[in-house]
């Protein structure tokens, strides 16, 4: 029984990279929703479908864990899908609380918020922040267009360097401790932020974080009978041969199959 990871198209990789690194003997299924990627933009009621639909097809393949990689989706998504399909034997997890906690752990007093418009206009991450610590300040500012620009493999132009420095700019100058890049995607440009918000502000690696709370979690809860024999498989639901080719890059290692659902 497998490890299942669930996001709107590649981002999420980064986060199962972080979980190959944490917890490389257990067997994992990833499906990136890439038909319909990304989910910054939609609606609740879509995000809640497009997600719905994702987690039942990682469920038939034989997941009894699901993480929703996908900030948009556990912001959005999580709570009305545990309440549908958690049970005894299997558990749908987000990356908000984990990523949340770790920000309240570290007493941070001003606390900067960059993400798709669906997260950060959801309130979701100040909720999970202010349920662990009191009196942090929280400044959420969305950054619609780094996704496409990532998926088009832009991450190293200069256009995306400017793009990026011009969102930082009215945060830095906001002066925060930490900075969460609430998107799975935002990883590939994780030396960049750091590079423009400078050393004293702390850019979370956000992918680490959740691994290490998986980790934590399992070791808490041995009722799922995980497999472990390194088993990995990916599926996708749109251009597989050109998933493979950009998530190799996510994943920082590489992928030989994608299977197309339809």
């Amino acid at each position: 029984m497998m490890i299942g990871v669930f996001d709107s198209g590649f981002g999420g990789l980064t986060i199962m990279s972080a979980l190959l690194r944490e917890l490389p003997e257990y067997d994992y299924i990833y499906l990136g929703d890439s038909a319909r990627a990304p989910y910054g933009g939609h609606s609740k009621e879509m995000v809640l479908q497009y997600t719905r639909e994702g987690v039942q097809n990682l469920f038939k393949r034989g997941a009894k864990i699901v993480i929703l990689a996908c900030n948009t989706a556990s912001a959005l998504a999580l709570k009305e899908l545990q309440k549908e399909f958690n049970s005894k034997d299997r558990n749908i997890l987000g990356v908000v609380a984990p990523i949340a906690e770790s920000v309240a752990a570290g007493g941070h007093e001003r606390v900067a918020i960059i993400g798709t418009k669906g997260t950060t206009s959801s309130g979701a991450y100040d909720l999970e922040i202010k349920k662990n610590t009191e009196g942090c300040l929280i400044k959420n500012k969305a950054c619609p267009l780094l996704v496409p620009l990532i998926e088009e493999g832009w991450s190293h132009k200069m256009e995306t360097r400017r793009v990026l420095k011009s969102y930082l700019r009215e945060i830095k100058n906001w002066h925060p401790d930490v900075l969460v890049p609430a998107c799975t995607h935002y990883p590939i440009l994780q030396k960049e932020m750091q590079r423009i918000m400078g050393r004293k502000v702390e850019v979370l690696d956000t992918g680490t974080i959740v691994a290490k709370s998986l980790k934590d979690y399992l070791a808490r809860h041995d009722e799922y009978e995980l497999t472990r024999s390194g088993k990995r498989e990916f599926l996708c639901t749109d251009c597989p041969e050109h998933f493979k080719k950009w998530g190799s890059k996510f994943l920082e290692e590489k992928i030989d199959a994608v299977e197309q659902l339809i």
